[in-house]
């Protein structure tokens, strides 16, 4: 009698040698499928700061109840990404353990990285559009609308460095996230990977580049319309959103590329590579 597909977790070793490979295949993606699948996840991401921003707009409940139970609808972005398929510019800074173990050149992690990052841009761009042309942000009359203003404001005034080392805890957890998804075999699985380390980051207000690219542009629009403006949004400007994402990008970076993939990279390829 034959035994069915094993529904064991994948072990840290297999985990890895899973991200090195998936690293080759994602850098040699076409390009026309690399930027709709980057649009893709732009989007999804911003879905789920959509749905985030929706839960903490509701001032009756406590401050840790509503930044952890936001925190826990905001994994529905990545959710999306890793089941439903897409490109996600943070997540693909785990390139670097190919590009470590010689699989991928630079030229190709940099193409992925920038294709990748400027297709998530559109997408979570596009999503802003499409949700304040709902109207989605004059629910609980309009007090959503007022916390997008909100969490901007907030994001547009904040210390070059705070931003940088936000994005790099914020991208630890994500590529975290990402990597215990791959030792996972079912959807069930992935969901609980993702959960935790997603609404960790999240909860303590971390810094996540392709969550800005939405937040940024709606409350862009939101203000360009007309928008009842909250004390400090005036801070809020196109110069702001791009002070704003060029620390949390690089922070991004360090967090996924040095502090995840090249440390297990270090741990798991590196000696097996050096005994053969």
């Amino acid at each position: 009698m034959s035994e069915g597909p094993s529904l064991d977790a994948y072990s840290p070793q297999q985990i890895a040698e899973r991200v090195d490979s998936l690293g080759v295949a994602k850098a040699r993606l076409p390009l026309l499928s690399m930027v709709m699948l980057g649009m893709l996840a732009g989007a999804f991401i911003g879905l789920g700061a959509m749905y985030y921003t929706l839960v903490v707009s509701d001032p009756a409940l406590s401050f840790a109840v509503s930044r952890v139970l936001g925190a826990v609808c905001f994994s529905l972005g990545l959710l999306l990404v890793v089941v439903a398929g897409a490109e996600l510019f943070t997540g693909n800074n785990l390139l670097a353990m190919a590009w470590a173990d010689g699989k991928v050149s630079s030229a190709e992690v940099l193409r992925n990285w920038v294709v990748v990052c400027l297709a998530n841009f559109a997408g979570a761009a596009g999503l802003a559009l499409l949700v304040y042309l709902s109207g989605h942000a004059g629910l609980n009359g309009g007090a959503v609308g007022q916390t997008y203003l909100k969490i901007a404001a907030a994001k547009s005034t904040m210390p070059v460095s705070e931003l940088f080392f936000r994005g790099v805890l914020c991208n630890v957890l994500v590529c975290m996230a990402v990597w215990m998804v791959l030792a996972g075999r079912t959807v069930t699985d992935k969901f609980v990977a993702i959960v935790l380390p997603v609404s960790a980051f999240v909860a303590a207000g971390f810094e996540h580049s392709i969550a800005n690219m939405y937040f940024f542009p709606l409350a862009l629009l939101l203000k360009a319309g007309g928008a009842v403006l909250p004390a400090g949004a005036e801070a809020i400007t196109l110069w702001a959103m791009l002070r704003n994402l060029g620390p949390v990008i690089l922070g991004n970076i360090v967090g996924g590329s040095v502090l995840v993939a090249l440390v297990y990279y270090v741990i798991y390829i590196r000696p097996k590579r050096g005994s053969s």
